[in-house]
């Protein structure tokens, strides 16, 4: 049996604070919190702020921090973002088991707007492995800049956003550099139908899926799911034992089905340029 409350603290110990800098291209320490910025200069650039607590005391992640206590990381947060001039958005992650009184309200009375809650699922890599591509799709990584892209140009097709432009970058950055981050695409019909990445996460036992989608017209066909089996297949040499995902509705299902469970919810606050401040 999966213990939740274990799995929730070898979230909180290995996937918050610097854990969450990968692929940023700077990192700034203001007390408890990590702000990295993604994107080189020249191309769109977008900040993150990540911490493990919001208390007065580093030693105790954990910590609670009143409303006082948090108005001031708030303040923090936007002196910093309103710095930066070349920044198109920032992003703040809420977690509901974070003992940080009155965060969501501060944070929407500094501008940011949350989006759709995500579960954040962590189970055992192995009971994700083994799912065959169902027939007629291939499933591969892409490993070249334009594989990259037409993958990445996919989910912008299903997200509506413009994610290709900053993650096909980084990527390039990241693989040139070493680190085993992988775009995976699943192939039908000659066009990218699925795709995602899988980011192991240096110095600990998880690897991370993220950023998956699939065209309306192929789900329900198991395509998603044999996708992050090959993901996670890729990584079993690596000394990864746990999968976690900040999943939507539409992929929690798969991901309980092969095993992971939902340890917190996570709501992203964003603040967008020329939105409100």
């Amino acid at each position: 049996m999966i213990d939740k409350s274990q799995l929730l603290a070898e979230y909180d110990r290995h996937l918050r604070a610097g854990a969450e800098m990968a692929g940023t291209a700077s990192v700034d320490r203001l007390g408890p919190l990590y702000l990295g910025v993604y994107g080189a200069p020249g191309e769109e650039q977008t900040g993150f702020v990540s911490y493990a607590g919001l208390g007065a005391d580093p030693e105790r992640p954990d910590a609670p921090a009143d409303r006082a206590r948090v108005d001031e990381v708030v303040r923090r947060i936007v002196a910093w973002r309103d710095a930066r001039p070349e920044l198109s958005e920032v992003e703040v992650k809420t977690r509901t088991h974070d003992r940080a009184e009155g965060l969501p309200e501060a944070l929407a009375a500094a501008g940011f707007e949350p989006e759709e809650p995500e579960s954040v699922m962590i189970g055992p890599l192995e009971g994700l492995v083994g799912t065959p591509a169902p027939e007629g799709i291939t499933i591969a990584p892409a490993l070249t800049e334009e594989a990259m892209w037409a993958a990445a140009r996919m989910e912008d097709e299903v997200f509506g956003s413009t994610f290709a432009q900053r993650i096909v970058p980084e990527l390039l950055r990241r693989r040139a550099a070493g680190e085993p981050v992988t775009l995976w695409s699943a192939i039908a019909d000659g066009r990218v139908v699925s795709a995602g990445r899988i980011e192991p996460v240096a110095g600990t036992p998880f690897a991370g899926v993220w950023g998956g989608a699939t065209l309306p017209e192929y789900r329900g066909r198991g395509i998603y799911r044999a996708l992050t089996s090959a993901r996670a297949a890729s990584v079993a040499g690596l000394g990864v034992r746990l999968i976690h995902s900040d999943s939507t509705v539409d992929s929690r299902p798969i991901l309980e089905r092969a095993g992971l469970i939902k340890v917190t919810e996570t709501t992203p606050f964003v603040w967008r340029r020329g939105g409100a401040a």
